[in-house]
């Protein structure tokens, strides 16, 4: 089985990007973020025509995740439990049913900036509730993983230049700390356990010639449970898309598991 996830900004803007990289890469699912549109306005038909089901939590003009999958997924949820009054779309998830059922979670961490102030205070709230969802999800029987934009740089060999981060929402030591946390709990950052050299991205900022320079950040992760992670056999991050026409700033990253 494989499993990617991928922030398109923009569906509407990367759609038939979107469309020629699934039919190069074929992953068995899709977990999309930052889609910007309501689910009445998905276009649905692009991906069913590829034989994907189409699952989305919209929001117009900002945020919005989607699961695209070929295989039949139950108990479809929306929204990041812990907070009934959060309209912001960043979180789905859903059950597998393959040969072990898998459950999977698709999110889109705010970006917290600019910090300190309210964004950032919402960031660090939304890490908090993202913590008590990873412990059930690590108290279940059932494999698990939780994969999307995290907006976190984990380590500074994670960013090309991490002294220019230093201020910001991405890379404070309260940002980094939580997300050791929730990793603490038992998570495998699954891109780490296959390649752990410095120097890997998924995300290149539109300005400042950043992809030419390669000037880049990896803040696109997939953590899995340990009987998840048990099932691991490979994990890359499809650079090769950012060179597409009118990219996306962030790139694939997916897992092939034993599924």
């Amino acid at each position: 089985m494989k499993i990617a996830t991928f922030n398109i900004n923009g569906i509407k803007a990367r759609i038939h990007a979107l469309g020629d990289w699934l039919d190069e890469a074929q992953p068995d699912i899709a977990l999309l973020q930052e889609v910007k549109s309501v689910n009445e306005g998905f276009p649905r038909e692009h991906f069913e025509n590829r034989g994907y089901n189409v699952y989305t939590h919209g929001q117009k003009s900002f945020n919005g995740v989607a699961i695209l999958s070929k295989l039949p997924l139950e108990n479809v949820q929306i929204g990041l439990p812990g907070d009934d009054s959060d309209e912001q779309a960043r979180w789905i998830e859903a059950t597998v049913i393959g040969r072990q059922a898998l459950h999977i979670c698709g999110l889109y961490l705010p970006n917290g900036n600019p910090a300190p102030g309210p964004k950032y205070d919402y960031k660090l709230s939304w890490m908090k509730r993202l913590y008590n969802r990873a412990q059930d999800l690590i108290q279940s029987e059932m494999p698990a993983l939780m994969a999307g934009d995290y907006n976190i740089i984990p380590q500074p060999e994670d960013a090309a230049t991490p002294q220019i981060w230093t201020d910001d929402a991405l890379f404070l030591p309260q940002s980094r700390d939580a997300f050791r946390r929730i990793v603490a709990l038992g998570f495998t950052d699954a891109f780490r356990a296959r390649d752990p050299s410095p120097g890997q991205y998924s995300f290149w900022d539109y300005q400042g010639g950043a992809w030419n320079r390669n000037n880049g950040i990896r803040i696109d992760h997939i953590l899995m449970t340990p009987s998840c992670a048990d099932m691991l056999v490979d994990c890359q991050i499809d650079k090769h898309v950012r060179d597409q026409e009118k990219p996306s700033d962030h790139v694939p990253v997916w897992v092939k598991l034993d599924n």
